[in-house]
């Protein structure tokens, strides 16, 4: 019997304390930001500086893991020395690849730091095989991330086409929009998730305890009202409540995770070379919990991928950290197809 390839486990890492949470339960890889909006997760609280940075990299090198840091965002012509002064941080700090999305920054890479390994960022929007060949032609991308669009009739047909490994997302937050050209944040607060790495940044969110409920507001506008006692999430565009033909609704998207784990046989089958988990705006609590459990199940797969089952008790520690308490196999199923 064939042996499948390794199949990576990566994982994220919005604090230290988080990075030493993926380590210690079984991440392969971690994957961070700068505190800036060179990255797409520039909140407050989050990422990391050239300390923390020096910090986690000996955490995770000397325990035999990877750190992977995400300048995903698109620079502009205004601030362009922000973006290359990141690369020049990142590969004087040592770190393992980069995953990057604009296409002129990874020329900067090719040109000035050619050891530096370079991976395509889900924010890339790259949904074919040819674009992924394109971006390995010009730039020598060696791993590409693929949105969260594609079925997994599509994603094999990738994998068969490129020498690119592929990673996909195997659990966290579901996003609507193909990554890279969402437009609903920036309609409403002007701010680019794209270009400053913040869905609805938090200067524009708002909480109003009202006499009909708590009002959670983005840029003045009402993105949602909680009964008492009800769970209030952070208020995005997307997993809003609206009020369509005189009833109110989820009318986007519901809250739920995507969770890929009863996928895992196939996705190992299929090449597949590593599992995204989303979440760098999480707890390292939820870090730990979340790569325990694909550890555990990843390495179950791994010795006996025919006889695979997604144990109960996954999916229940899984489904405690899910949006709305609930999950999805998302665009990877689609009986219709």
């Amino acid at each position: 019997m064939v042996t499948p390839a390794p199949l990576e486990l990566v994982c994220p890492a919005g604090t230290l304390p988080a990075l030493k949470a993926a380590v210690d339960h079984g991440a392969d890889c971690v994957y961070l930001g700068f505190r800036d909006d060179t990255n797409a997760r520039n909140f407050n609280g989050l990422n990391f500086d050239d300390a923390a940075l020096a910090d986690g990299l000996r955490y995770a090198h000397t325990r035999g893991r990877k750190v992977l840091l995400a300048l995903n965002t698109y620079p502009q012509a205004d601030n362009w020395q922000r973006w290359t002064g990141a690369v020049d941080r990142a590969a004087k700090a040592g770190v393992d690849a980069l995953i990057v999305a604009d296409p002129g920054l990874m020329g900067y890479v090719r040109r000035n730091h050619p050891q530096l390994r370079l991976h395509l960022s889900v924010q890339g929007s790259a949904t074919n095989y040819e674009a992924i060949n394109f971006y390995r032609e010009h730039f020598a991308i060696q791993r590409a991330v693929l949105p969260r669009v594609l079925s997994l009739v599509q994603v094999e047909q990738v994998i068969a086409h490129t020498e690119v490994e592929i990673e996909v997302f195997g659990f966290g937050g579901l996003c609507v929009m193909v990554e890279g050209r969402c437009a609903l944040s920036a309609y409403a607060t002007g701010t680019s998730p794209n270009c400053n790495g913040a869905c609805s940044p938090a200067s524009s969110v708002r909480w109003e305890q009202t006499p009909e409920g708590m009002e959670t507001r983005l840029n003045g506008i009402l993105i949602n009202r909680y009964a008492d006692g009800e769970s209030a999430g952070y208020p995005t565009l997307c997993k809003g409540r609206f009020a369509v033909e005189e009833e109110t609704y989820y009318a986007i998207e519901e809250p739920t995770s995507l969770n890929t784990l009863e996928l895992l046989p196939q996705l190992l089958e299929d090449g597949v070379r590593a599992i995204k988990i989303e979440g760098r705006q999480r707890s390292p609590i939820y870090v730990a919990q979340v790569t325990r459990v694909w550890r555990a199940a990843i390495d179950a797969c791994r010795r006996d991928p025919a006889h695979f089952v997604a144990q109960p008790g996954w999916m229940a520690e899984l489904n405690k950290v899910s949006e709305g308490q609930s999950h999805t196999l998302g665009a990877y199923y689609r009986p219709w197809k």
